[in-house]
Formats: C-alpha cells, sequence, structure tokens
C-alpha cells in the first residue's frame, strides 16, 4: 500500500478559526481562483466519511465528532451561521471546473470502527494510520483515523496536528473514473500533549498573544479542539484530494481551503486571539474554520 501524497495542517494558531458569520462574508467576497486548478478529480457525488477509533474514547466524545460530520448535511438550522451553510462554500470550487456535468459534494455520516486495545501500539507511524485507514470502507469514502490523547503519532505536536492524503486502494474510489485511490484523514487529540498547539483558542497558546482561552463548546478541549481540525482538513480534502485539485504554491507543501489565507480571521483578530464574535466569547458554536 503506497501513499500518493499526504498533506499536513500544522498548529491551528497559524491558520484557521473564525467565527462563521465573519468567514461567509469573506467567502462571498474573495475569488476562489486564488487556488490554481490542477485538472486532478476532486470528490463529487455522496462521499461517505467513516471513522475509526484508535484508543480510548467515551461515548460522549464520540458524539462531538459525530454530530459534527452530520452537521455538515444538514439542510435545516435555526441557529446562523451554521455549520452546513459554511460547508457550502465548496460548491464554488466546483462550478469552476468547466465540465458537461455539473459537480457538487454531499458528505454523509458512514461507519465507525473502534480499536479500543490500540492493536499497534501507542506509537504510531505515518505508515500505521494509512494502514488503519484502509480498514474503512473504501468506495466513494474519507476514511478519518482518530487517536486518543494517550497516542503519540509520528509528527504529532512538533510539526503537524493532523493530515490528509490518499492511499492506493483495491477498489475503484471514483463513480465512472478507473481511480484506484481513496482519501484519508488522520487526527489527534491534543489535550495531554500539545493543547497549546492543536487546540486554540480554547487553550492557552504556547507562542504569541497570551489572550484568554475560550470555554471549549463541549467542555472538551481535545474533542473540541480535534474538531476544528476535522474542518480543516475535510476542506482540504474535498477540494484537493489526490494532490492535482485547487491548491497554491509547491505541490509538495501546498496551501490548501484551509490554510491559504493565514491572518485572516473574525474581525480583529490576530495570531493568539480569536477576534471579535458574533456574541461575544461564550457564544464559541459560532467558531468554526477559515478557508478561501
Amino acid at each position: 500500500m503506497a501513499t500518493s501524497f499526504s498533506i499536513n495542517i500544522i498548529f491551528i494558531s497559524a491558520f484557521v478559526l473564525l467565527n462563521l458569520a465573519s468567514a461567509g462574508r469573506i467567502l462571498e467576497n474573495q475569488d476562489p481562483m486564488l487556488f490554481k486548478y490542477h485538472n486532478g478529480p476532486l470528490l463529487t457525488g455522496k462521499i461517505t466519511v467513516n471513522l475509526i477509533w484508535y484508543g480510548n474514547f467515551k461515548p460522549s466524545q464520540k458524539a462531538i465528532i459525530s454530530d459534527f460530520i452530520a452537521s455538515l448535511s444538514s439542510s435545516k438550522s435555526d441557529a446562523q451561521p451554521s455549520v452546513s451553510k459554511w460547508w457550502g462554500a465548496t460548491e464554488k470550487y466546483y462550478h469552476l471546473i468547466k465540465s458537461k456535468k455539473s459537480s457538487s459534494l454531499q458528505l454523509v455520516f458512514g461507519n465507525q470502527i473502534s480499536d479500543e486495545n490500540c492493536s499497534l501500539g501507542k506509537s504510531l507511524t505515518m505508515q500505521q494510520v494509512q494502514h488503519l485507514a484502509s480498514k474503512g470502507d473504501q468506495m466513494n469514502a474519507i476514511n478519518v483515523v482518530l487517536t486518543s490523547n494517550d497516542v503519540a503519532v509520528e509528527g504529532f505536536c512538533s510539526s503537524r496536528c493532523g493530515t490528509h492524503g490518499s492511499v492506493v486502494s483495491k477498489t475503484t474510489f471514483l463513480k465512472g473514473k478507473n481511480y484506484n485511490k481513496f482519501a484519508y484523514i488522520w487526527v489527534g487529540n491534543s489535550e495531554t500533549q500539545c493543547p497549546g498547539q492543536c487546540a486554540w483558542p480554547f487553550h492557552q497558546p504556547i507562542y504569541g498573544p497570551q489572550s484568554p482561552p475560550l470555554v471549549a463548546p463541549n467542555n472538551d478541549v481535545g474533542l473540541d479542539g480535534m474538531v476544528i481540525n476535522l474542518a480543516s482538513l475535510l476542506a482540504g480534502t474535498a477540494t484537493n484530494p489526490f494532490g492535482n485539485g485547487y491548491y497554491q504554491g509547491p505541490s509538495g507543501a501546498p496551501l490548501e481551503a484551509a490554510s491559504a489565507c493565514p491572518g485572516v480571521y473574525a474581525k480583529g483578530a490576530y495570531p493568539g486571539y480569536a477576534g471579535e464574535l458574533a456574541g461575544g466569547p461564550d457564544n464559541w458554536c459560532k467558531l468554526q474554520c477559515q478557508w478561501c
């Protein structure tokens, strides 16, 4: 099993976290051609998001991630801004592709696999992460590996909070195309290892201004931080699943939908400060990821 490519999301304090209302206004005004399209396939149609839990997660922790995935495709929401409205901005990129068929993407919640006993140990290489990802269904799917707070992963905390990439599969991935790869994502729980790097603004940052952290919406710094990283990686996976979709910069270290706007946050934001959130800092459910 060989990796086609892998893209990291490094410390989130450098790239993400803003109010969704601000994100919507930014998205409306920005030119998506900020990203060059490299003529590769995007994820289209109904794509299943499968979760592979590695290590010990409480049912309440699993519910946090599961609810977020379900909210991506929710059609009705009284609360505004909503996660589904934020995710709908992906349509802008699909409309730019010149094709006889209109393309779109719908993410749906799929299956869950649990490996509570950590069958591969508690110190994983990226190759082992890819092996875990391959345990999920590979046809029209994104397999998400989630590691618990006592599991070390190669590069975790030192250079990344999560990553996405693609792995060669025995199953054809894209409908109507002979593309034998499937997309995967890995995100780690940083609560006990590096929350100041991978769970900001719900934890005090290690570097930069030391503004008071926001209260984690689910009172779980590690899991709420995982949601932020997962959202960013899903945006990158949708628009650049195999390394030849939308991105700017060198292919070996590209900037993608969730990482190409460093320094653009909610009004008045700067590294170490999340900005002026709608409803105040207690309205944490309206925090989400920044992407162009």
